[in-house]
């Protein structure tokens, strides 16, 4: 795929590709896809097969042939970012006019334009956020939730409404889906679900599901705006398909309105959103949707070494050699490249600064920090690997964190870049006086060695490269043309690359790409991790791996750990996902197991959140290592043995819970769960006298006893 299909300046004149250059620049898969622009079209992409690039080559060839008209032409996908890519990459090709939007923001869109018209007024203001109406729903029903509760509850109004599932419908709904909600039985869930939708009712307002289904309403109620949207858009284009929704879908469904102008796209291998209501069952049914629909494979991956791909194949293929999910086989199109690694480290301790090192090595051989990342199962793993990248003065994003367009210095400088619209010469080139005018709000052609100022200065070091690649696409561009550029992505969120190596979890990497890899945690427990136990939870563990792999070009780490904490009982083992491909694949495992760096101090630091990195400074997020913001780590089973005990020891010795043990040090043992006395000890709040009375029964319930007999064995032992 060398051949260009960009447009091209000569003599200042820009040209746009015809018809037959953009499927010159297309292998022959995509080529397929992007020359049958009419009638329904199913493509089931690999990871890093070029889908993007198909279906917007797709959509170019169709305006060039004159086969579409752009602005008829609707493209859907799952995130702002996408969404932003694809409409850079149209324009890239030449093409204005196609509306390439997430399906709330095209919902949301049609909703305000044909609201006055049908109802009267402004549209209802959307709430930004669930839980100040999950709160007051559960506050009338009398019942009661901390914050990690409310936002489970709210994840499930959320699932439920998706899933187009009324509140009388729930809890027959909740069963056929094995679905448990968190806290309550489902008949308490239905309730919780009616008050809510009162309390918005009351209030005005809507949510974010509201906005598909309030269209969908009003479009089946209104066949004369049914008729002007479809007139509209007579070509759909769905990304992602894997990932569509109930409510999605019957949206989509109300607007072909039952034509076939329809191509979607996706992978059913990287179906990683189950938990929300998505389901790959809409991509495998399409054809027997849509009968004499086109189906086309992409199965040349572009992205990652044959190495790497042989070990995504092993975890895609069913025993026997059959594909699992109906997903590709991938053929690997890079050339050979360094086996994939597995490490194994005594503690969590010891494997965060062992991938401190990987990480360190790399950057040292030349390695962008920008072409790194390290990727976990929970963010509560975040916090360690933030904490050795910090010791060893390496720059890190935190991919979910502060957004780009929000930080203090990008918002300065646009406000300095608008300014300069008008003071434009027309004449210096446009990333020299960019530059220029990034330099008054703290840029400089020096970089600042590490800690606040390194950060700041990527920033706009980032808008700085920003300019240099408008510039690559528009020759002609001026500084009107860069402020556009920035609105446009800050609507989408579309940020430009930051040099710092990359922490994000397997979901949020999930369409990003890297030379350098680190798949941490790979151990029973996290990959699959320990709340994951239908074969279908297990599945999408699974997948959850395979999207983790095949986000490495060049070179892919595995770790993992024996234990949690050093000195505890090493009771971990690598996935069970790996079983029998280390051998197969040239996969290597580092011999021996690498403990934590001797010959350094132990720095005194300031307590952080584990998850979201914040200063701990109340007493009761020191113990358990949490900001109250942030949600519990701890099997809910677990933790509901501990608090039963608890309540019998304390009911039998006539003292009130806390004396036993605090909530506090009760979550920091449900989320260390140590298997000896050392492991127990060293967590806040049980001091040797606890650990004397009541630690041989605490490590028992961790172990599986029953709560109320270790109770009444304990009560026993103490009245001696």
């Amino acid at each position: 795929m060398t051949t260009s299909a960009r447009p091209r300046t000569f003599l200042g004149v820009t040209t746009l590709p015809d018809a037959d250059a953009i499927l010159a620049a297309l292998d022959p898969e995509q080529r397929e896809v992007a020359s049958a622009p009419l009638g329904a079209m199913r493509v089931v992409a690999g990871a890093g097969t070029g889908k993007t690039r198909a279906i917007t080559h797709r959509i170019a060839y169709g305006v060039r042939s004159g086969a579409l008209q752009p602005q008829r032409v609707l493209a859907l996908t799952f995130t702002a970012r996408a969404a932003g890519e694809m409409r850079t990459r149209l324009r890239e090709l030449g093409v204005a006019g196609v509306q390439a939007r997430t399906f709330h923001a095209a919902a949301l869109r049609q909703l305000h334009y044909f609201w006055p018209k049908t109802v009267g007024g402004a549209a209802p203001e959307i709430m930004p956020a669930k839980a100040a109406a999950v709160a007051e729903a559960c506050g009338r029903l009398q019942l009661r939730f901390d914050r990690t509760g409310m936002r489970d509850l709210a994840g499930e109004i959320e699932w439920a409404k998706v899933s187009l599932v009324t509140p009388d419908a729930y809890a027959a709904a909740a069963a056929r889906a094995r679905r448990t909600p968190p806290g309550l039985d489902v008949t308490a869930m239905a309730r919780v679900l009616a008050v809510y939708e009162d309390v918005k009712s009351e209030r005005g307002v809507i949510d974010f599901e509201d906005v598909l289904l309030m269209l969908r309403g009003m479009l089946d109620a209104r066949p004369d705006i049914a008729t002007t949207v479809r007139e509209q858009y007579r070509h759909f284009v769905v990304d992602e398909y894997q990932d569509v929704n109930a409510v999605q879908q019957a949206l989509l469904d109300t607007w072909l309105g039952g034509r076939d102008d329809l191509c979607v796209v996706g992978d059913p291998a990287q179906t990683i959103y189950s938990f929300t209501g998505a389901s790959a069952r809409h991509l495998r049914d399409f054809a027997s949707k849509h009968p004499g629909a086109r189906t086309v494979e992409l199965v040349r991956n572009y992205r990652s070494t044959p190495q790497i791909i042989t070990l995504a194949n092993g975890l895609a293929r069913a025993p026997g050699g059959a594909r699992r999910w109906g997903g590709v086989e991938l053929i690997a199109q890079q050339q050979p490249g360094p086996a994939p690694r597995l490490s194994t480290y005594a503690d969590d301790a010891a494997e965060a600064a062992g991938v401190a090192d990987l990480v360190f090595n790399a950057m040292a051989a030349g390695m962008p920090a920008s072409q790194v990342a390290i990727l976990f199962r929970t963010n509560g793993q975040s916090e360690a690997f933030e904490s050795a990248l910090s010791h060893k003065g390496i720059p890190y994003l935190v991919r979910g964190g502060e957004r780009f367009f929000q930080r203090s210095e990008v918002k300065e400088a646009t406000v300095l870049l608008r300014g300069a619209v008008r003071s434009d010469d027309g004449e210096t080139p446009l990333p020299e006086l960019v530059r220029s005018v990034l330099t008054g709000a703290g840029w400089s052609r020096t970089v600042p060695v590490g800690g606040a100022a390194r950060s700041r200065w990527e920033s706009l070091d980032a808008l700085a490269v920003l300019a240099d690649q408008v510039v690559g696409v528009s020759p002609a561009a001026r500084m009107a043309e860069f402020v556009h550029e920035i609105d446009e992505r800050a609507a989408a969120q579309h940020a430009p690359a930051v040099e710092g190596v990359t922490l994000a979890s397997l979901h949020a990497a999930k369409g990003l790409e890297w030379d350098v890899v680190i798949l941490a945690g790979v151990s029973d427990g996290l990959l699959p991790i320990t709340m994951a136990e239908t074969g279908a939870e297990i599945d999408e563990e699974r997948r959850l791996l395979y999207v983790g792999v095949t986000r490495a070009r060049r070179d892919l780490h595995l770790t993992w750990a024996q234990a949690r904490v050093a000195g505890s009982r090493s009771s971990r083992r690598p996935s069970r996902f790996l079983d029998g491909l280390l051998a197969g694949t040239g996969t290597s495992a580092t011999a021996g197991v690498r403990g934590r760096p001797a010959g350094k101090p132990k720095e005194k630091k300031i307590a952080t959140c584990r998850t979201c990195g914040d200063a701990l400074t109340a007493a009761v997020e020191r113990t358990t290592g949490r900001c109250g913001n942030c949600p519990a780590t701890y099997d809910e089973t677990t933790f509901a043995a501990l608090r039963a005990w608890r309540a019998a020891v304390a009911k039998a010795a006539s003292v009130p819970a806390y004396v036993v043990f605090t909530d506090a040090t009760l979550t920091a043992i449900a989320e260390a769960t140590p298997s000896d006395d050392a492991g127990l000890v060293r967590i806040a709040g049980v001091g040797q006298r606890k650990l004397t009375l009541y630690g041989p029964s605490v490590l028992a319930v961790l172990g599986g006893g029953d709560p109320a007999e270790v109770a009444a064995e304990t009560a026993a032992a103490n009245a001696k």
